[in-house]
């Protein structure tokens, strides 16, 4: 069951502390600018109260652009500035508990996988899209199983349906190759929020996936 299509292609994972000392905001309209067409809010190290305030400021930017705005995580901030929709991992609340949520039933949910068995499992079956994490390692994002690789990408592809959505140090340079493998979607953290030009750097992003 997928309630949403999930026709997105360049995908920003954005946190204030990855963007460096910059204005998150500013960092995240750039890179809607230069071609992002969905955002998640990644927060882990925030006080609840500073995740709701980024998370307001972030909404009325990405509602200004008709950007989708999932939340990583945290029911409460999703349902108190009315997000798109949610992304969890395997240690977070499962997909079947979100969808029995009135405010998050028809939302969009994202659903990270670590393993192959999974697929089968039914929090894929009620999620919207998958997140493959990592395809390749990155200091970002350190408490993962797999490395899936490319290799592992196309296996996912030709075991599910769902729409996928690949992270993990993934760049200009290899954007391309993982779209090939059949990923629908790059998300990226440090390839835009480190650049010096996160409206270029996602410009080049999305040219290489469209390509």
């Amino acid at each position: 069951m997928s309630l949403h299509p999930f026709p997105f292609q360049l995908y920003l994972v954005i946190s204030e502390a990855d963007c460096m000392g910059r204005n998150f905001v500013k960092v995240a309209e750039q890179a809607i600018l230069g071609g992002v067409d969905v955002i998640q809010l990644r927060e882990k190290n925030s006080s609840p109260e500073s995740f709701l305030t980024k998370a307001l400021q972030l909404i009325e930017l990405t509602e200004k652009y008709s950007i989708p705005l999932i939340i990583n995580d945290n029911i409460e901030v999703a349902e108190k500035i009315n997000a798109a929709g949610i992304h969890v991992g395997n240690s977070d609340a499962p997909p079947t508990y979100l969808r029995q949520q009135t405010h998050l039933s028809q939302k969009i949910i994202g659903y990270s996988i670590e393993y192959l068995s999974q697929l089968d499992n039914e929090q894929t079956a009620v999620s919207d899209y998958l997140g493959i994490s990592p395809v390749f390692r990155t200091d970002t994002k350190t408490d993962t199983i797999t490395e899936w690789g490319l290799e592992g990408i196309k296996t996912i592809r030709q075991l599910t349906d769902k729409p996928l959505v690949a992270i993990g140090h993934i760049h200009s340079g290899n954007a391309k190759e993982v779209i090939n493998a059949g990923a629908d979607c790059i998300a990226v953290v440090s390839a835009i929020c480190g650049a010096e030009d996160p409206q270029k750097a996602a410009y080049q992003l999305k040219n290489e996936i469209v390509k």
